[in-house]
């Protein structure tokens, strides 16, 4: 076939960056047909990158009408139905790559990142990582390959596999640094048990990427430190990195930012954190959250509603986090009507659905002021079932105003959901002891035994 002429094929590859329509696409699609270009493997891989982007269905339909497509033009599609639509069309992607009967070292990445979505796919991620050894020379993955998998296993939490991939990689790049890091970061933000020598293995890694003579920490590697650093409460390591962002004269962006306010606030530095939400030029949304948060943790509960205000008059739009925290401020506060107020608004002023977390909040406020009817009616006439957490909340506020009827519903309620929690038999065990029910506090302890619980240890401060 004759090539098609050089003007028509620009005009084409012009028409394609600007088209943002399934209309424009359709029409531009038309033209690939009338000259020819949808025969060249070039011009149509960027009108499967289009296509995908603006209509993933139409993508498909063209790619089935390509007879015996290369391997480039599988990877194209794979990379942009992963980059694009993400977990919601993780499948599709794995469909495509068992048609490829030769990958190339440039089909794996893009499916490393899909694996590492969701944990249903991390187990085809390791049968990728199995025909990875099987199929490919070493010397066609030791960069775009391993570099993928560390990834893929930095997002499983699986760190140990992940370094150990990562430390046989000659010059990592700055994505694959910051990959790592990253996981590091999510080690301590986890609500169990917090190893602490992971932690110290991240500061280990930035420092060892401070002297790499191939990359400079940027600001993503710096929000990884701090997070890690906000984690577990490590306000040392927290200003070394805040010293770093200033001496290297990187920008104090809305990321960077927000990770510095979460950092100060939960090592007790509000002043710090105040100082650099002044300090950022730009705030959003999600900076104002973690000015609340903080304010939230330690009991400023007025200012957190003052700071909520302003986000609005900004005219920034609150989204669910931040009614999260602006009602949890509330609760730790007393300040009912104002948190009933802003609970109120999610659905009327800003069309935001109530999630269990919020009516969670919603009883711990009523119920931490002794509005334990409110907390009870407010239970009974949400849209979804009640957690663990909330029934929990419930239980001690209960307990807190010796209220043992209340206090028999939600332990019968928490028995359904989390038999071996000990937490909440004691809970209700010290409400039947505050008002002399010693029978109830045996009974109780028996039903412990029954259920095969065992309490935790206490931990005494005495001689």
């Amino acid at each position: 076939m004759t090539s098609p002429s050089t003007s028509n094929n620009h005009r084409c590859l012009n028409l394609i960056s600007k088209c943002k329509t399934l209309e424009n696409l359709k029409q531009i699609h038309g033209q690939f047909l009338t000259i020819g270009l949808s025969h060249h493997t070039f011009p149509l891989s960027k009108l499967l990158l289009l296509s995908s982007t603006v209509c993933l269905p139409y993508a498909l339909s063209i790619f089935r009408r390509i007879s015996n497509p290369s391997v480039f033009l599988y990877n194209t599609l794979i990379s942009s139905i992963v980059s694009n639509h993400q977990s919601t069309q993780t499948h599709l992607a794995f469909s495509l790559y068992a048609q490829i009967s030769r990958p190339n070292e440039f089909t794996y990445p893009s499916l490393f990142k899909a694996s590492g979505f969701h944990p249903r796919w991390h187990r085809h991620g390791r049968a990728l990582h199995a025909h990875v050894l099987k199929f490919l020379e070493p010397v066609n993955h030791d960069r775009f390959v391993q570099a993928a998998l560390v990834g893929f296993y930095a997002n499983c939490g699986k760190l140990r596999v992940a370094r150990s991939l990562f430390d046989r990689i000659t010059e990592p790049d700055l994505a694959t640094w910051n990959s790592l890091l990253a996981a590091y970061a999510r080690s301590s933000e986890g609500e169990g048990e917090i190893d602490l020598g992971l932690h110290e293995e991240g500061l280990r890694l930035f420092v060892n990427m401070r002297m790499s003579s191939c990359v400079r920490p940027n600001e993503v590697s710096l929000v990884a430190l701090m997070k890690s650093c906000a984690g577990i409460g490590d306000l040392c390591g927290g200003v070394w990195a805040h010293v770093y962002l200033l001496k290297t004269n990187l920008s104090l962006n809305q990321f960077v930012g927000t990770s510095l306010i979460d950092l100060y606030s939960k090592c007790g530095c509000l002043s710090f954190a105040r100082q650099v939400f002044d300090e950022m030029h730009h705030r959003d949304t999600l900076c104002y959250n973690a000015m609340i948060r903080g304010l939230a943790l330690h009991g400023f509960g007025l200012e957190a509603i003052g700071f909520y205000k302003n986000l609005i008059s900004q005219g920034l739009a609150p989204d669910e986090a931040t009614f999260l925290v602006t009602i949890s401020a509330c609760s730790h506060s007393g300040l009912v009507d104002e948190g009933l107020q802003i609970f109120n608004s999610m659905k009327a002023v800003y069309n935001i659905e109530a999630k269990v977390e919020h009516y969670g909040c919603l009883v711990d406020l009523l119920g931490r002021s002794g509005w334990l009817e409110e907390a009870e009616e407010c239970i009974k006439k949400m849209p979804m079932k009640p957690n663990a957490m909330l029934w929990r909340s419930f239980l001690g506020s209960a307990q807190i105003h010796n209220d043992l009827v209340r206090g028999e519903i939600a332990l019968k309620n928490l028995l359904g959901l989390e038999i071996e929690n000990s937490g909440k038999y004691v809970l209700l065990s010290n409400i039947y002891a505050g008002t002399n029910r010693w029978d109830d506090v045996e009974k109780t302890r028996e039903l412990m035994k029954d259920h095969r619980v065992n309490k935790s240890p206490g931990i005494s401060t005495g001689n």
